[in-house]
Order: C-alpha cells, then structure tokens, then sequence
C-alpha cells in the first residue's frame, strides 16, 4: 500500500519557497486547497481555495504544519502560534540555519522534520534536503518536488549552501552569459533567450549523461577551436572552480551564523 502525504496542513509564512512547494503540491494533487490554511501577515495571492488569515482556524489541528516565514522570526511565531499548533503530528521547517533543536526548543510536535528545498520545486525539479524523523508520509509530500535527499542536519546545511543557494548562482551565471552575448553583438533580448535555451539544454543533457560534466565540456571543445579557447579562460588558474568556492563558503559561514542565532 502507497504511502499518504498529510491530508490537513497548515503554513506558518507563504513566501517565495513556500509559496512554490505549495502551488507544486496542489498541482501535483498532492494537497487539497480547501485543506490548507495559511497565516501570514498579510493576504498574498495563493492558489484557488486555500484559505488564509491572520490566526488559525478553530477545531482539530492538522496534519502537519509547515513553517515558511523568515528564520529570524521565528521567537515571535513561537510566542502568538506555537500553543495554537502544539502537539501537531508532523512539524516542517524550511527555515535556513534553524535547527532541530532549536525547533523542538520553540514548538511542541509529533515528529519534526527541517527541509532545505530549492526554487524549482516549483516545477518539480527541485532538489529537497532532509532531516530529522522520516516517515513515508513525508516522503510522499516531498516527492513531487524533484530529487529528495535524507541526510543529518550537517549534510543539510551544505546542500542548503549548493542546492538550495545553487539556483541564484546560475541565475548570475545566465545573466553574464546574455550581457557576453551583448558584448559581441547581440541585441538583448536575443541574448538572453540565447542564454537561458543554451543552459536549459545543457543541464538536461549533464543530467542524462553517462559522463560527467567535465568530460561534457571536453567533448564540446575540439583541439585548438574556439570552445577550447573560452575555456582556457576559465580554466586558467582554477579561476571558475576558485571564485565558485569563494562564493559557497560566503553561504556556509551565513548558514552558520543563522544558526547560532537561533540557538541564543
């Protein structure tokens, strides 16, 4: 027998990221709208029949709750909800840097489980780090948005730090690769377009590859041609390998520093 994701939930925050795992649910049938409320201080434009305010609901509590508000919040989300949804069966964090013990510290729960996802959740090709209690009914809720990892809070926050940052840095990426394409004469709006096919195309081929993306590139680049050339740009002193782990370890120390705010 299939595993079941919760029924009932209700989200603490519908920002970017839960907003996105959210419509990807509803989209994937995975959540019911009229079986999901959210608390936010104000009203967002959320999918078609879910509900929101600025206090829970009367009655039994759901299934599970997700928190999806801004880490640094997260004293003051104690103190107005956490007696609303204490004893919860199902706890979901997706704040940044906060750990288990600092959830189970604020909020009273069944079980508690802290989720690192990333933005193309929203298309269900995002990559989902986790940690804390696994269960099938988490798995089930999880699986619709990509590729889902299991893993202890340390190999949470660095996926946090590659995947769940990763995107913004491709973004970056296809951004300088368009104005590149403006420097050698195009217009734009071509650029762009050019840009962003040409790395949606390349990581749809990475990913079904039967070799790495460094042999990938290789097998692009002929002897002495142009590709080549481009290359040994950024092949030169490491610089590409070298500016991208200035850039994670910028994130790491961040993730940490989140995290021993939490813990005061």
């Amino acid at each position: 027998m299939s595993a079941t994701p919760p029924a009932t939930l209700w989200l603490v925050g519908c920002g970017n990221m839960a907003g996105a795992m959210l419509r990807r649910w509803i989209e994937a049938g995975t959540a019911d709208p009229a079986r999901v409320f959210v608390v936010n201080r104000q009203d967002r434009d959320l999918p078609e029949g879910v509900r929101q305010g600025r206090e829970f609901p009367e009655g039994p509590l759901p299934d599970a709750v997700m928190l999806g508000m801004k880490p640094q919040q997260i004293d003051e989300i104690a103190a107005t909800h956490g007696t609303r949804f204490a004893g919860v069966p199902l706890l979901l964090s997706i704040l940044a840097g906060v750990e288990l013990a600092s959830l189970a510290d604020r909020f009273r729960a069944g079980a508690i489980v802290r989720a690192m996802p990333n933005l193309p959740v929203a298309i269900g090709k995002g990559v989902v780090g986790l940690a804390g209690t696994r269960s099938d009914a988490v798995d089930a809720l999880m699986q619709p948005l990509g590729l889902v990892e299991w893993g202890d809070e340390a190999a949470l926050d660095r996926l946090g730090v590659l995947a769940g940052c990763g995107p913004a840095f491709v973004y970056r990426f296809i951004d300088a690769l368009a104005s590149a394409g403006v420097s050698i004469g195009f217009g734009e709006e071509q650029a762009l377009r050019l840009a962003v096919a040409t790395v949606e195309g390349a990581g749809l081929l990475a990913a079904r590859a039967d070799a790495p993306p460094s042999v990938l590139a290789d097998r692009v680049a002929s002897p002495g041609g142009s590709t080549r050339k481009g290359l040994d740009v950024l092949d030169a002193d490491d610089a590409i390998k070298a500016l991208l782990r200035a850039t994670l370890d910028a994130s790491a120390r961040r993730s940490a520093e989140m995290a021993a705010a939490a813990r005061r």
